[in-house]
């Protein structure tokens, strides 16, 4: 399959494109519990300031990355930068309430104000709505005049130019895009090259022209670092019977002289449907990684034998304990 990483694939009808790959930053939100390590101050500066000089031209951030602590991080990159570079494109998300869950419209038109400011800006390129299925009501995301429709009107009002929808569960997300235009939609840990459970909503926005952006590629990490120093698969601790069909991966690329973390992300970049991936970046050495990775030449024959390893479809988060920020 051939593929550019340069190539800018349209978010819907929009008018924004991004990258095949985009960056991620959970971890500049300094998440010890959910990622295993912590990000100083100075490593997330550098990181930013090394994603804006990248050929990668997409970067997408949330509110409950690090309680906030992600966008501001991001919004003195900003600054420091002049400005987001040309035709960048910053995505965020409108969150719930941290202490009560609380998602109504209301709420939804705070956790905007509270990104703008800390980013610096005012208005986002890409604003999606944020894990509904933690809201302490779903009724006040998607009754009329609730969450949901705030963030449309947050569209109309020109304070972003493309909404989407980012969230864990794939069954609440396939019944909002059957309701709702979104441009985008954002799923994570579920399309990796160990993990298929996202193909049926993956599948399902491509036939409605809804923009895919598939997040966390390395299945938190495990992919990219590797199953024997880093023991830890979607967030969480992992056993061998976890880890043993990353190892299977690992095995088919050790064979044939290729990193695993090219192969994981090459495998999200090959599906048609998908427009983006998101690769999350902690230190200014995995930009470049990245970019590397995303343009390694890999053999067909690495992806002949990949396709007998087994995966699985279920929800890897399913028994996530599941920690905010």
């Amino acid at each position: 399959m051939s593929f550019s990483l340069m190539d800018r694939i349209p978010l819907g009808k929009s008018g924004l494109s991004v990258t095949r790959v985009s960056f991620g930053t959970a971890g500049l939100g300094n998440m010890p519990e959910t990622f295993g390590f912590a990000v100083s101050d100075k490593e997330a500066e550098e990181t930013l300031a090394a994603v804006f000089k990248s050929p990668i031209n997409s970067l997408d951030t949330s509110r409950n990355y690090g309680m906030g602590e992600a966008e501001r991080r991001i919004g003195r990159a900003i600054k420091a930068n002049g400005g987001l570079p040309k035709d960048f494109v910053l995505a965020t998300k409108l969150d719930r309430d941290f202490q009560t869950n609380k998602f109504d419209a209301a709420r939804a038109r705070r956790s905007l104000e509270e990104s703008l400011n800390a980013l610096g800006l005012d208005r986002i390129p890409l604003l999606h709505f944020h894990d509904p299925e933690y809201a302490s009501s779903l009724d006040d995301v998607t009754k009329k005049g609730g969450a949901l429709d705030e963030l449309f009107k947050m569209k109309s009002e020109g304070l972003c130019q493309a909404v989407g929808l980012g969230a864990g569960r794939t069954d609440i997300m396939m019944d909002l895009v059957k309701d709702y235009p979104f441009d985008v939609v954002l799923t994570h840990n579920r399309y990796t090259i160990v993990n298929r459970h996202a193909s049926p909503l993956i599948d399902a926005c491509a036939a409605r022209g809804i923009a895919v952006f598939n997040a966390a590629p390395y299945a938190s990490g495990v992919l990219a670092q590797g199953s024997a120093t880093y023991k830890r698969y979607v967030y969480q601790e992992a056993t061998d019977e976890v880890l043993a069909p990353i190892r299977a991966v690992e095995a088919v690329c050790a064979k044939h002289g290729v990193p695993t973390g090219a192969v994981a992300l090459q495998f999200s970049m090959r599906n048609k449907n998908l427009a983006s991936t998101i690769c999350g970046v902690t230190k200014p050495e995995f930009v470049t990684q990245t970019i590397e990775w995303a343009s390694y030449p890999i053999p067909d024959a690495v992806w002949n034998e990949l396709a007998g390893v087994a995966f699985s479809t279920e929800d890897p988060e399913a028994s996530r304990t599941y920690v905010l920020g």
